[in-house]
């Protein structure tokens, strides 16, 4: 044996001396979680890595222990991790599934790392950088449509990614006979992307065909699909195998490992106990530190503001500033690029937000397919690899296509990784209704992304302008950040008149609260967000046109992390608070507002106005009758002062 299959070898032994180990302690509980374990697959993250180069990327599953020591060779970190310590790859946080180190990243959800593996591959290619991507997914990923989104838009941008399918013909506990219809490699081919195929049981030649599909891909020949045959020898998760235990023993008569035992004892025993000691020397390293480490909550938000007037509108519709901070962002940052359906020219988006921007910045402003959860995943991916990607879904009602992508990826990725990585991008989208588009173009959703650590939601009002903020955005964008632009919102003006008798003022935020106020003191506050501020300010003006009841509105910009101390503020001298928002009441930012005060004991009277409690009809009458407008808001705060 020379020494470069040698070397294999002791990468092999290594990983499974791990992972043995790591089912011992699981089982003696010195060992927090689930461990999935590929031995018997050791040879295909070893065949991989032995062609990459420091910039290259590898991004890995729930399976990921193997790939994870052939690419980054830290036994040590990777059990550390594992047993829940600080000196872990990612300070005991992570866990077996979730790793990262030197340009290393995996996730445990299923297909959902290939948009995030294609979205880094994007960054690199179009930024014009060295390096390519390297996905590995396993078989039983191929039931999920992410994945597909992926090859599409990785072969039709002819990105330098290389997706490696681990080909072990069982998933959790169900054979593929069960799952799988037509032929693995037949489904890459059909998107246009080459393939090839080696086996684990023959590390030879795998190792050389892993070394051409890795040449072809860095020799820019667009994104390639290198199939695996193996043999899991274990259980899916620590014990729970199901297959015959005469089928798994033909298995491991191919093992890889066996056959090189039995040619070369004497090297293979030597190694195997090099690989035993290292192990256990890691595993003592371990346990010498207590588990636990540095960690951190999200603050609360509260925090006591300042206010100052207003500066005045600008004379423009919100969409028209909207399109120039956009056009200010491509223009000062290179990092900078925007992706989505129909955002070129001539189109513009479908409410015209990116008119002329791919004309004037072109490569940068790309349309995509209809391919939501690939889109928000891409933009995952082009962040960890250095970009400033923005990307805009058509409707906020599609967020819920791409919501894994959101809560599972990008809300994570910075604290399961030891906050040692960001994920710095904007997604942009319009919500609300009042436009006849019905049940599934209407909605308002926002409640369903508030409250995941890591992130950053804001909305957009009239009574902002919308250029500054996104001046601030890109200013402080050190994570995921949702913007919510109403529909409705697009078309308004930025410099109508005030009611008369209110003025205004906006906090010393970064994304400020808005607050209008009647110039007597206020009977009532009214709590909003967003483009609800127009019907907000409607019924304040009727109401103190008509009733003499005195309204103050507080709006909130930033939505999450959320500041209740402005409304607390403001309630603390009203005594009543009117909550009014376009979106279901139930587990909203109003609840949680309420929630807020009343925990100050700044609460007393309460009441919240939302929309109906079905879902958003076409039909401009019912539409009507569904949400709630300034006439609503006129009589339910004349309710709360009677009450």
């Amino acid at each position: 044996m020379d020494d470069r299959s040698e070397d294999r070898l002791r990468a092999a032994l290594l990983i499974r001396a791990v992972e043995t180990r790591l089912l011992s302690l699981y089982a003696e509980g010195r060992l927090n979680g689930t461990v999935h374990t590929c031995i018997g697959q050791e040879y295909s993250g070893i065949a991989v890595a032995e062609h990459l180069r420091p910039e290259d990327r590898v991004v890995s599953n729930h399976r990921c222990h193997g790939h994870f020591i052939a690419r980054t060779g830290d036994a040590e970190g990777l059990i550390a991790e594992l047993m829940g310590r600080p000196q872990g790859v990612c300070g005991g946080r992570g866990g077996s599934q979730h790793l990262h180190k030197d340009g290393f990243y995996s996730n445990g959800v299923q297909g959902g790392i290939a948009p995030v593996a294609t979205g880094m591959a994007y960054e690199l290619f179009r930024r014009g950088q060295d390096g390519i991507v390297v996905v590995f997914l396993g078989d039983g990923t191929l039931g999920e449509g992410v994945v597909y989104e992926s090859f599409n838009l990785a072969s039709k941008w002819s990105l330098p990614v290389l997706f490696v399918l681990e080909n072990n013909r069982v998933a959790q506990s169900t054979p593929q006979r069960q799952t799988l219809a037509g032929g693995i490699d037949a489904r890459a081919a059909a998107f246009g992307i080459a393939t090839g195929s080696g086996v684990t049981w023959k590390p030879e030649a795998l190792i050389t065909a892993a070394g051409e599909a890795v040449a072809r891909v860095r020799a820019g020949k667009g994104p390639f699909f290198l199939r695996i045959d193996t043999d899991r020898l274990n259980a899916h998760s620590k014990g729970d195998d199901d297959r015959p235990a005469a089928e798994v023993a033909k298995l491991r008569e191919r093992d890889p490992l066996h056959a090189i035992r039995a040619a070369e004892p004497e090297l293979y025993d030597r190694l195997e106990e090099e690989a035993r000691l290292r192990v256990e020397k890691a595993v003592e390293a371990a346990e010498k530190v207590p588990e636990g480490g540095e960690d951190f909550e999200d603050a609360d938000g509260w925090r006591g503001v300042s206010w100052s007037a207003a500066p005045g509108g600008e004379k423009a519709r919100a969409v028209v500033r909207i399109n120039q901070a956009l056009a200010d962002a491509l223009k000062a940052d290179e990092r900078v690029s925007l992706f989505g359906e129909d955002l070129e020219d001539p189109y513009g988006g479908a409410f015209k937000a990116t008119k002329g921007l791919s004309s004037a910045y072109p490569g940068r402003v790309r349309n995509t397919p209809i391919s939501e959860a690939a889109i928000v995943g891409m933009a995952n991916g082009a962040a960890l690899a250095g970009g400033r990607p923005v990307v805009e879904l058509m409707f906020g009602d599609f967020m819920a296509l791409a919501a894994d992508q959101w809560i599972n990826h990008a809300s994570k990725f910075g604290y399961m990784y030891g906050d040692s990585v960001a994920a710095p991008f904007v997604l942009r989208t319009p919500m609300g209704g009042r436009r006849g588009y019905g049940p599934t173009h209407s909605q308002s959703l926002e409640k369903h992304f508030l409250g995941l650590p890591g992130t950053r939601v804001l909305a957009l009002n009239a009574r902002f302008d919308p250029r500054e903020f996104y001046k601030r955005v890109f200013a402080s964008l050190d994570r995921p950040t949702l913007v919510l632009e109403n529909k409705l919102l697009y078309g308004r003006p930025l410099d109508a008149p005030l009611p008369a008798g209110f003025s205004l003022e906006i906090s010393d935020e970064a994304f400020p609260t808005i607050r209008l106020s009647p110039d007597a003191g206020a009977d009532l506050t009214l709590f909003c967000w967003g483009d609800a501020l127009d019907e907000a300010e409607r019924a304040a003006a009727r109401l103190f046109e008509e009733e003499e009841i005195f309204v103050e509105i507080i709006c909130s910009t930033a939505l999450y992390p959320f500041n209740a101390a402005p409304l607390a503020e403001s309630v603390s001298r009203s005594g009543r608070l009117l909550t009014f928002e376009e979106g279901l009441s139930f587990s909203s930012l109003s609840a949680e507002a309420a929630a807020a005060l009343a925990e100050r004991g700044v609460l007393k009277q309460f009441s919240r106005l939302a929309s109906a409690r079905r879902p958003i009809p076409s039909s401009k009458v019912l539409e009507v009758r569904s949400l709630p407008d300034a006439a609503a808001i006129v009589a339910r705060a004349k309710e709360l002062l009677d009450a």
